[in-house]
């Protein structure tokens, strides 16, 4: 019995085995379709470079040659900041002390010469005025010197002010009004000459612009460079403090690494290390001893000289005001009263110099600590003292009636209060060339105690650097 073929046909063949992707769900696809839904790898997060530095600092920090290469490289850093900081604050203070030796002082001593030359111009023609027709040459060329050396120092001021200041402004006032004085003066001379009386009225009116206009503006220019005097003396005596706690920061960072050094290695010295240490203990001690002589010297030109200065220049200006007002009691005659309407302006204005006067002579003697500066107060003193009472004798002898005898009492060559004033105006340009010249010697001498030391300090920091490179440069050549 034949059989026939089933109609089911041949059996399937088996189904190859697949081995399940790792990661991958029971029951799920697998494959490249499996992976679509998951995100790619990225490339490595990028750290920053402080974070690459600091990575590579603790890396070093494991090992000894990396802890002393970082170790040198800290008192490295230290002592040039050290020198670089001094440099700077030296050579600051330096400017300093220059500008109150060469500049500052030198144009408060011009202004107040530009006050002094212009009160006494105003003096100076009161006085040829008084004079009569016939005007004494010896009072003419005083008036002439007068007007020149106020306008020789405007120039001086304006080129060497600082522009900055309020100074430009009384200087360009003074320009302003100086040659209108002048014309007012030469008005009442040629008015004078001719026996006219409105000469007496011009001199009113060109007192008037003096004592309005020009001494204001002389006063304010004074008082400007003078504060500008005490600004340039206190920056220079200014402490340099950060200079000073870097250099005891540097040297303790030298002494601990020594320290270090000697209990690992047991050796007393490290020649490098001690040849920083000795140049920053050098700078240090420099910059110590050297700034506070350069503070000594300063202090010193201040008490010595320039508070004397001002008490003197302040007496000086009180005796021309005087002088001025008193020679314009007698040009005047009564004719210009003080605001209430009860008394002479000129006389009261007088008396008010005087005290002043008196006052700033009682000053001067106090702070005179020597007899070279003491003697011309005295002197100044005596002849202000006869000045008071010779004008008591004046006024009386005006006022009797006898113009001609009070204006001898005056400005006549014998027994007159010019005689005393002009001898209180000696005496006080003799103390004060004494002051000038002790203030002078004494801020010298603080300038140069500062002299050298910031490009000395320089020099050694780099020397220091230098040391502290060597020094540790030598211990991590025994690691090698």
């Amino acid at each position: 019995m034949t059989h026939m073929p089933s109609a089911a046909g041949p059996p399937a063949p088996p189904v190859p085995h697949v081995p399940a992707q790792p990661g991958a769900l029971p029951g799920t696809g697998s494959g490249p379709s499996a992976d679509r839904s998951a995100p790619p790898p990225g490339p490595p997060a990028r750290r920053s470079a402080w974070a690459e530095t600091t990575a590579r600092l603790r890396a070093a920090a494991t090992t000894e040659p990396g802890r002393l290469r970082i170790i040198g490289a800290v008192l490295a850093a230290l002592v040039v900041a050290f020198g670089a900081v001094t440099a700077l604050e030296i050579a600051d203070r330096a400017s300093s002390a220059d500008a109150v030796v060469n500049r500052s002082q030198p144009l408060s001593a011009d202004a107040a010469s530009i006050y002094r030359s212009l009160a006494d111009a105003d003096t100076a023609a009161a006085s040829g005025f008084l004079a009569g027709a016939q005007e004494p040459e010896a009072v003419r060329e005083r008036y002439r010197a007068d007007i020149a050396s106020a306008s020789r120092l405007l120039v001086k001021a304006a080129g060497n002010t600082d522009g900055s200041t309020d100074s430009r402004r009384w200087i360009a006032t003074l320009n302003e009004q100086l040659p209108r004085y002048t014309g007012l003066v030469e008005r009442a001379r040629a008015n004078n000459r001719q026996g006219l009386p409105l000469g007496g009225a011009y001199l009113r009116y060109a007192n008037q612009l003096m004592t309005t206009e020009l001494l204001p503006a002389a006063q304010k220019l004074y008082e400007e460079e003078t504060a500008r005097l005490d600004d340039d003396h206190g920056e220079a005596r200014k402490w340099p403090f950060l200079s000073l706690g870097l250099g005891v920061v540097a040297l303790g960072g030298l002494a601990w690494a020594q320290r270090r050094n000697y209990r690992r290695t047991n050796r007393v010295f490290n020649h490098g290390l001690l040849a920083a240490t000795a140049a920053s203990t050098v700078v240090l001690l420099w910059l110590g001893v050297g700034h506070g002589v350069a503070r000594a010297g300063l202090d010193e030109a201040r008490a010595k000289g320039q508070e004397s200065l001002k008490v003197l220049n302040d007496a000086r200006i009180s005796s021309l005001k005087a002088r001025a007002n008193e020679n314009l009691t007698l040009v005047a005659r009564g004719a210009v009263l003080t605001a209430d309407g009860k008394n002479d302006k000129y006389e009261t204005d007088y008396t008010a110099g005087m005290s002043s006067l008196t006052a700033s002579l009682g000053r001067a003697g106090r702070l005179a600590d020597d007899g070279a500066g003491r003697t011309p107060v005295a002197d100044a003193v005596s002849a202000a003292s006869e000045w008071k009472n010779r004008h008591k004798d004046a006024g009386e002898t005006d006022r009797a009636g006898d113009y001609d005898r009070a204006l001898a009492k005056v400005i006549g060559s014998e027994g007159s209060t010019g005689q005393c004033f002009d001898r209180v105006d000696a005496a006080l340009e003799k103390a004060l060339a004494h002051e000038q010249a002790e203030f002078t010697e004494s801020a010298e001498g603080g300038r140069g105690a500062l002299a050298g030391l910031p490009v000395g300090a320089a020099v050694l920091a780099v020397l220091a650097a230098a040391g502290a490179v060597l020094g540790v440069g030598r211990r991590l050549s025994e690691y090698r």
